[in-house]
């Protein structure tokens, strides 16, 4: 197994995550400022293990773009997976519970 990802692949899968992680951060920014944060470390995560680890041995001439190493749609699922639940993961932990907020009167 061969891992052959290079600087502009990495580039791209920095670029991806950083914007999920920014329109995540918008959606979720009542609940915490670190939400963008976690699911952007999620995306890349996720879109490194699908096209390093799961599409690795595949040959260009199987999966369609290859962007200097990086299986793009391939890691596009897998980083939206992955940040989906990184987000879901951090919103729930930040929203606490019903007991922590204030009693109505």
């Amino acid at each position: 197994m061969q891992y052959d990802l290079g600087i502009q692949g990495l580039a791209v899968l920095v670029i991806c995550a950083v914007a999920f992680g920014i329109c995540v951060g918008f959606v979720g920014r009542s609940v915490t400022l670190w939400i963008g944060f976690f699911a952007a470390i999620g995306w890349f995560v996720g879109g490194l293990l699908t096209s390093e680890v799961m599409f690795a041995t595949a040959t260009e001439t199987e999966l369609q773009p290859i962007i200097d190493g990086l299986a793009f749609d391939e890691s596009l699922l897998g980083g939206l997976i992955v940040g989906s639940f990184a987000a879901i993961a951090t919103w729930l932990v930040a929203r606490g519970g019903r007991s922590h907020r204030p009693t109505p009167i």
